[in-house]
């Protein structure tokens, strides 16, 4: 299974993917967990993101892209996988059917978790409290989400236009989302031999 998980920050997207990688077995490969894994290394390209990503802006598509595609050769992402937070804009869209072309694995499927801003603005600001992450802070939160209607809203549409996109209500407990995603995906557990 080759999927993109869309949704605004803070939708769940993260929380879905962890989830669902256990079930498809497939990996979840978050952008945002990458940036973050490289600026709390201290990575030249790390040290660049920090900056950005602590203004709540986004990093260049070009090195997300070339992280991507590293992460894409490795050998548990040759089955699929889950992407997270990518891509962003259309830019990044266009850019991820060309990697997934050259390397001969399209994508499946395409899930908007649709949650509502405020509820969202609910969700970071209790990650906030208890991660401090800045990204996560609620005036952030809010540039963040005008970000994302200007710039990755319109990612939703590239892919609906290619009959991949699934929009998923993202209000409800874990399970419940979770099941509505698999339920969208036709997705059916492996029957266990006895």
């Amino acid at each position: 299974m080759r999927l993109v998980l869309l949704g605004p920050p803070g939708s769940g997207k993260g929380t879905q993917a962890a989830r669902l990688k256990v079930e498809l077995g497939v990996p979840h490969i978050s952008t945002g967990d990458m940036l973050r894994a490289a600026v709390a290394a201290g990575t030249p390209i790390g040290l660049k993101a920090k900056a950005v990503m602590d203004a709540g802006q986004l990093v260049s598509d070009d090195i997300l892209l070339a992280m991507l595609e590293e992460r894409l050769a490795q050998d548990d992402a040759r089955k699929g996988f889950i992407l997270d937070g990518y891509p962003r804009n259309l830019a990044q869209a266009d850019a991820l059917e060309h990697l997934l072309a050259k390397i001969g694995q399209p994508l499946d499927a395409v899930v908007k978790l649709d949650v509502p801003n405020q509820v969202i603005i609910g969700r970071c600001e209790i990650r906030f409290k208890a991660e401090h992450r800045k990204d996560d802070d609620p005036e952030v939160v809010r540039d963040r989400l005008k970000v994302y209607a200007d710039q990755t809203a319109p990612v939703a549409e590239f892919f609906a236009r290619r009959g991949k996109l699934q929009v998923i209500d993202g209000v409800g407990t874990l399970d419940e989302v979770t099941e509505r995603v698999k339920h969208a995906l036709n997705w059916q557990p492996a029957a266990v031999n006895g």
